[in-house]
C-alpha cells in the first residue's frame, strides 16, 4: 500500500462546490484584503470558540507575535514556554527582543509540565505560553493559578487544538479562551486549514482585541494615522472565504480523527504491541482532537525508514527540542535541563491520521510496525525492544 502522511484531496472533494462558489463570489467582488469575508469569519470563529472577540491574522506565527506585541513584550522581558513545540512558539519571543525560558514537558502528554514552571519564574518574567500540543489542552487549571498568583499573563498556543475542550472550574471551555489571548493557525494541514497561511487571535478582553486589530495593519487607526508600530498581519479574504466553508465541518472532522485514534489503539492492542509502542494519553478534564497521532517507541529512526520502504509516510514532531536549537545556544541550556523533551525528540513518531484514512490502511500501518519489531527481535535475539516508560 501507499499511504501518505496527509491527504486533503478527499476532504476537498466533499466540499468542492461550496469552496468554488465562495471563491467565485470573492473574485466577482474583487475585494481581497480584509473586508466582509474576514469580518464574518471572525464572528463565526468567536462563536465556535465561545469567545467574545476574534481577530483574523496572516498566520499562526503572526497570531502569537501580534499577541505578544499587544501585551507589550520587549527587550529584557522573559516569557516561559515549553521546550517541545513548533519553533514559532519561541521564535516570536526572541523576535521582540525578549528571552524564551524553556521548561520541560510531561512524559505522557508532552505538554508543558506546569509543576516545573514556578522555579523558572523570576523578576523579569512577564507571562506563560502553554502549547496545546497535538490537539490536547495543557493543564490550564495549574497554568492559570500560577499566573494569577505571580501576576503573569497567559497566551494559549492553540495552533494544533481548535475545537479541543477543557473542564475549567466545572465549566467546559474551548482551547484558546482560557488565557488572556488564544492563537490559532489555519495552515493547510491543520484540522481547520485554509488554502495557504492564515491565523486567528481570540480573547474575551475588548481592549486587547482592539489592540491586536490595530497592530495587524501597521498600528494604524484610522488609516494612515499610526498610534502604534505594528506590522502587516492581515488575513486575506480568500482564506477567510475558504475557512468559512470549512468551519461548519470541523466538529465532524474531529470526530473522524478521534475514531481513527480508536482504531489505531485497537490494532496495536490486538497485536500485543503495547509493550513496545506507547500510545497517546488523554488526561482527565479534557479531550483530544488528534490533530496528530503521536506514538513513542524504541529504534524510532530505523522504524521510520522501514515504514517509508513499506509505502507509509510518517513525520517526526519534533526532532530537536527548542532548548537544544543552535539559534538558542547563547541562552546556555543543557540537554539535561529538559530531559523529557530531549527524550521525546528521540522517540516520537506521528502516524497518518485524517478522517478519510481507511481502516484497512491503519491495519496495514500497524501490521508493518509489528513486522519491524518481529524482524528486529529475530536479528537481535534475547532482549528485544520493550516498553518505553
Amino acid at each position: 500500500m501507499k499511504i501518505p502522511f496527509l491527504d486533503l484531496q478527499g476532504q476537498y472533494a466533499a466540499i468542492r462546490e461550496e469552496v468554488r462558489a465562495a471563491m467565485d463570489g470573492l473574485c466577482d467582488s474583487q475585494q481581497f484584503i480584509l473586508g466582509k469575508p474576514v469580518e464574518a469569519l471572525e464572528k463565526e470563529v468567536a462563536a465556535f470558540c465561545e469567545a467574545k472577540h476574534a481577530v483574523g491574522v496572516s498566520s499562526g506565527t503572526d497570531a502569537l507575535l501580534v499577541s505578544l506585541m499587544a501585551l507589550g513584550v520587549g527587550p529584557g522581558d522573559e516569557v516561559i514556554t515549553t521546550s517541545y513545540s513548533f519553533f514559532a512558539t519561541a521564535g516570536v519571543i526572541s523576535r521582540l527582543g525578549a528571552r524564551p525560558v524553556f521548561v520541560d514537558v510531561e512524559p505522557d502528554t508532552l505538554n508543558l509540565d506546569v509543576r516545573k514552571v514556578e522555579s523558572w519564574i523570576g523578576p523579569r518574567t512577564r507571562g506563560i505560553i502553554p502549547v496545546h500540543l497535538f490537539g490536547q489542552c495543557a493543564d490550564m487549571d495549574a497554568v492559570l493559578e500560577l499566573a494569577h498568583r505571580h501576576k503573569l499573563w497567559v497566551v494559549e498556543d492553540a495552533a494544533q487544538a481548535i475545537g479541543a475542550q477543557y473542564n475549567l472550574a466545572g465549566s467546559t471551555r474551548r482551547a484558546g479562551t482560557m488565557g488572556d489571548l488564544g492563537c490559532f493557525s489555519f495552515f493547510p494541514s491543520k484540522t481547520l486549514g485554509g488554502f495557504g497561511d492564515g491565523g486567528m487571535v481570540v480573547t474575551n478582553d475588548r481592549t486587547l482585541a482592539e489592540r491586536v486589530e490595530i497592530l495587524r495593519t501597521h498600528g494604524s487607526k484610522p488609516k494612515y494615522y499610526h498610534s502604534l508600530i505594528g506590522g502587516n498581519f492581515r488575513l486575506d479574504a480568500l482564506q477567510a472565504a475558504v475557512l468559512r466553508v470549512k468551519l461548519p465541518h470541523v466538529l465532524r472532522w474531529i470526530a473522524g480523527r478521534v475514531e481513527k485514534s480508536r482504531i489505531y489503539e485497537q490494532e496495536i492492542r490486538r497485536r500485543g504491541m503495547l509493550g513496545t509502542i506507547r500510545i497517546p494519553t488523554t488526561k482527565t478534564k479534557r479531550d483530544h482532537t488528534f490533530h496528530q497521532y503521536v506514538v513513542r517507541m524504541p529504534r524510532r529512526d530505523e522504524l521510520q525508514r522501514f515504514l517509508k520502504d513499506s509505502g507509509v509516510d510518517t513525520m517526526i514532531y519534533y526532532p530537536v527540542p527548542l532548548h537544544a536549537q543552535p539559534c538558542f545556544s547563547n541562552l546556555g541550556y543543557r540537554e539535561e535541563d529538559c530531559p523529557e523533551a530531549a527524550r521525546a525528540a528521540r522517540e516520537t513518531l506521528a502516524l497518518p491520521i485524517y478522517p478519510e484514512l481507511s481502516a484497512e490502511a491503519q491495519s496495514y500501518i500497524v501490521e508493518k510496525i509489528a513486522e519491524f519489531y518481529q524482524l528486529s527481535s529475530i536479528k537481535s535475539g534475547p532482549g528485544a525492544p520493550g516498553l518505553v516508560v
